[in-house]
């Protein structure tokens, strides 16, 4: 059997301001959006390839989540985004509300990285490959 990730669930406190963020900030599309039996609302998004789905969802009913950790930690820490200008991406994400953890940096084998967490505490890397 072939396994694949299905998909990346972000818990939020808004998680139709977190959606609409991503939808400007990666061009995802927002496939549903829906309050479920739980009394969470939950988006369902994807990737503007279509190679990805990213679920956005909030608190059930009685449930208080505490926020998350922002900077390193252990389990699953970031995900990464490719990017054609990663300074110009900086600079427009910055622009959407998201916070620079780490400034461009040639990271292995001559690639472009920075950090950077968005509104709502998602620690994203974008990756630019080597100019050729």
């Amino acid at each position: 059997m072939v396994f694949r990730i299905n998909h990346i669930h972000v818990k939020s406190r808004d998680p139709g301001a977190s959606a609409d963020w991503f939808a400007k900030a990666f061009n995802f599309t927002i496939l549903t959006d829906e309050t479920r039996k739980s009394g969470d609302r939950f988006i369902r998004c994807q990737t503007e390839d279509g190679s990805l789905r990213v679920n956005f969802s909030g608190e059930q009913q009685g449930e208080t989540l505490p926020d998350g950790i922002v900077g390193v930690h252990l389990g699953l820490e970031h995900f990464g985004i490719d990017s054609t200008d990663i300074d110009a991406d900086v600079e427009r994400l910055s622009a959407l509300g998201a916070k620079l953890d780490e400034a461009p940096r040639v990271g292995r084998g001559g690639q472009m990285v920075a950090f950077m967490h968005t509104p709502d505490g998602v620690r994203v890397e974008l990756m630019q490959p080597p100019k050729q």
